[in-house]
């Protein structure tokens, strides 16, 4: 198949100012993502999306392509992401005649993924013919919803011990890391998951979306333990 990989990063960031430019284990934190993905040796074309020049030059000088500069309004704090992309598709079919069969999503935020990673996701979307593909990882089953009367997502009664848990019974959180979806199915529905969805399970150390400063302390400690 050929394969997109588009990075959204606008300028704004509300809980870190120019979060995607902050300096982490070295680079801009954008770049961990550029690189990964031009690693990959099942990506065609690595296109950063976005509204402002300074990520543009940085991502530029990563290696990326930013052939244009992503309009104000899908730029905002509540734009979707999904708009983003097709507009990125949009812009590359009207002037490079480009139409891949699918678009990985690498969140910029989420910048440690290990080498391989990406093109195993790939090659797992390509076998199982999915439509689309999250990056999730597993957590532990012993959940609970509610604070004033709370309710058990399981039998507390008969409390299993987590390796007994039943394949059927496993839990995943989506990682954020990592999405694909095949290109008509992206613009026939307007979202990146559904129809035949594979799960590519990731690990702990690999699910981490900066969102707080404490976020960017632990990523870069996880960054430089894997770059050694």
């Amino acid at each position: 198949m050929s394969f997109l990989s588009i990075i959204p990063a606008r300028g704004g960031s509300k809980s870190i100012p120019r979060k995607n430019l902050r300096i982490v284990a070295g680079k801009p934190l954008i770049v961990w993502s550029i690189e990964q993905a031009r690693a990959a040796k099942l990506l065609d074309r690595v296109v950063v999306s976005t509204d402002d020049e300074e990520i543009a030059s940085v991502a530029r000088a990563a290696g990326a392509e930013v052939p244009f500069l992503r309009p104000a309004e899908l730029a905002t704090d509540t734009a979707p992401t999904e708009p983003v992309l097709l507009h990125a598709l949009d812009w590359l079919e009207k002037n490079d005649a480009y139409r891949p069969e699918a678009v990985l999503l690498l969140q910029p935020t989420c910048p440690v993924r290990r080498t391989g990673t990406l093109d195993r996701a790939l090659k797992l979307f390509d076998d199982r013919k999915a439509d689309s593909l999250v990056g999730a990882r597993e957590i532990h089953p012993f959940l609970w919803r509610g604070v004033e009367s709370p309710i058990a997502s399981y039998d507390f009664m008969n409390r299993p011990r987590r390796q007994e848990v039943a394949d059927v019974d496993q839990l995943f959180e989506e990682t954020g890391s990592i999405y694909i979806t095949r290109t008509e199915f992206l613009r026939r529905t307007g979202n990146r998951l559904g129809g035949k969805i594979a799960l590519f399970r990731m690990d702990g150390d690999e699910s981490w979306d900066v969102d707080v400063e404490a976020d960017l302390r632990v990523v870069e400690a996880l960054l430089k333990e894997m770059t050694k």
